[in-house]
C-alpha cells in the first residue's frame, strides 16, 4: 500500500489533509482512493477500483486504509509495509497459539508504554484489519496475558 500527500488545508490551529492512497494486490487488483483527514476523522472523498469490488470488499476497505492512514498523519508507528492490505485478500496467516497470543500482548503493552494505540500496533504486528486486532486482543485477554478491561457503568 502507498499514501502519499496531496494538498493541506489550514484554518489557524486546525488542518484538513487530503492524502491519495494505493492498494495495489497480487492479483493484479489495483484500489485508488483520495482521503480527507482532520479533526473529525477520515472521509473517502473518491474511490477508484479495478476490477470493481465486491461490497464485502468495500465494507472492509476501512479496516484496509485505517492504520497506514494514521501513520501517514503521525499518529501510529511502524513501517508502512505492515500495513496489512494484502492480508485480507492474500490470506495471510495470523498468529496462532500461545506464541501468537504472546506476541499480541507484548506488542499491546509495548505500544501503551509509549503512548500509541495498541490496537494499532497490534494491526501492525499481525496484519489484521481492525476487528480482527481486537479479537486477539481479546484472546490474549482471556489468556491471562493481558488485564482484562473495565466494566462499563
Amino acid at each position: 500500500m502507498s499514501v502519499w500527500p496531496a494538498w493541506e488545508v489550514r484554518e489557524g490551529e486546525r488542518a484538513t489533509r487530503w492524502l491519495h492512497v494505493r492498494l495495489a494486490f497480487g492479483d493484479g487488483a489495483r484500489v485508488d482512493a483520495l482521503a480527507t483527514v482532520s479533526e473529525g476523522g477520515v472521509c473517502v472523498e473518491d474511490l477508484r477500483a479495478r476490477p470493481a469490488l465486491a461490497l464485502e470488499d468495500l465494507a472492509v476497505l476501512a479496516d484496509w486504509i485505517e492504520g497506514p492512514l494514521a501513520r501517514a498523519c503521525g499518529a501510529g508507528a511502524g513501517p508502512a509495509a505492515g500495513d496489512g492490505a494484502g492480508a485480507h485478500r492474500g490470506g495471510a496467516a495470523r498468529p496462532r497459539g500461545p506464541e501468537g497470543r504472546r506476541l499480541v500482548a507484548r506488542e499491546y503493552r509495548a505500544a501503551q508504554e509509549r503512548g500509541a494505540d495498541p490496537v494499532l500496533a497490534v494491526m501492525d504486528a499481525t496484519g489484521q484489519s481492525r476487528r480482527g486486532a481486537l479479537r486477539l486482543i481479546g484472546r490474549a485477554r482471556d489468556a491471562g496475558l493481558l488485564s482484562p478491561r473495565h466494566a462499563r457503568r
